[in-house]
């Protein structure tokens, strides 16, 4: 997550969603809580768009220290 997702609420990248269920586990709760294939499917989409943004990164940081082009000597 980028700093500046944490200020604008308006832009949704498929991180999480309004009715994700976000209750704290409790002493009592003895069983493994099982992922269903909507959770699975949207880790992997997560995880897909993470991918796309760190390739984005790494495209701008070779576009901004690349290497300068010289002019030609005649």
């Amino acid at each position: 997550m980028n700093l500046l997702e944490i200020f604008d609420k308006t832009t949704e990248f498929g991180y999480r969603t309004e009715k994700d269920d976000n209750t704290t586990l409790k002493l009592s709760d003895l069983r493994k809580t099982k992922l269903t294939l909507t959770q699975i499917n949207r880790l992997r989409i997560m995880n897909d768009i993470r991918q796309l943004e760190h390739e984005q990164d790494l495209e701008a940081v070779k576009a901004q220290f690349k290497a300068p082009v010289e002019a030609p000597v005649m």
